[in-house]
């Protein structure tokens, strides 16, 4: 069992989030995007090998889906402790409302809106790929968090004092703000260049994590909801911008200078 200091007051979710988030970081490899016309039907292709993903798996990704339910469990463990925590402090009532859901969704909305109109501003064909990563990120990973959500009926902490409420008509399960959140703001931290790689991380996964704090401290989800939209958000987040990067491979021009003149050659996929 493991035991919070009572001392750690408001750091003690923060940290344990922070901890947690790091952890799925580990654990699932990222990609930097490469610029690529985005288009329709490769969205719904993208849709397509989203979900039928698990299909294709190897041995090391189940050992990542593994490892990734561990940490979801662990942190199930943690919920009643971070639930009475902020409850204490905030003095809770359980009336099942969610006063702050749109205030918590801002930042994440704001990186989105922020990386088009700069990219507007500049003309910029990568900013409006990044931007589209975001939105193709976003969708998927909260049609995710939407299908759990209906799965797993868990009531939100505002509902009930247990965290073991599954099946009952809830939504707690996972979270939808955090999920969003840690995959537009995992798109922004491993996008663009590495000139200011410091700056996009601590940017998109500052906000990420600030996000599932405030959904916390609201007492509008538990632990456990949080941490399964990290990683739901950063796995999604992973996987498009690796089809990002797979698009603009799959065909291209390329230009090699050889002795007394040069060679133009054309690439596209077969299959």
């Amino acid at each position: 069992m493991i035991e919070f200091a009572s001392a750690t007051g408001v750091r003690l979710a923060s940290l344990t989030l922070g901890c947690c988030a790091l952890a799925l970081t580990a654990i699932v490899p990222l990609q930097v995007a490469c610029a690529q016309t985005p288009s329709v039907s490769q969205t719904l292709d993208d849709a397509h090998r989203y979900v039928t993903a698990p299909l294709r798996w190897d041995k090391d990704d189940w050992t990542v889906f593994g490892g990734t339910l561990a940490v979801i469990a662990a942190s199930h463990e943690l919920d009643s402790k971070t639930r009475d925590h902020f409850a204490s402090a905030n003095g809770v009532v359980l009336d099942g409302k969610d006063l702050h859901s749109t205030r918590d969704a801002l930042p994440a909305a704001a990186i989105v809106a922020g990386t088009w109109l700069y990219a507007y501003s500049i003309d910029d064909s990568n900013g409006f790929v990044e931007g589209w990563n975001m939105l193709e990120a976003a969708g998927l990973s909260t049609a995710t968090a939407y299908a759990l959500k209906f799965a797993a009926g868990r009531q939100r902490p505002n509902e009930s004092t247990s965290a073991d409420r599954w099946f009952s008509g809830g939504d707690s399960f996972p979270s939808l703000h955090a999920t969003a959140a840690f995959a537009i703001g995992t798109v922004l931290a491993e996008s663009g260049n590495d000139r200011w790689r410091w700056v996009r991380r601590g940017l998109g996964y500052g906000i990420a994590v600030g996000t599932a704090y405030r959904r916390l401290d609201g007492n509008a989800h538990w632990l456990s909801d949080t941490v399964a939209g990290a990683a739901i958000g950063l796995s999604t987040a992973n996987f498009v911008l690796q089809r990002s990067q797979d698009h603009r491979l799959a065909r291209g021009m390329s230009v090699m200078p050889l002795d007394g003149g040069m060679m133009l050659s054309w690439t596209m996929p077969l299959n």
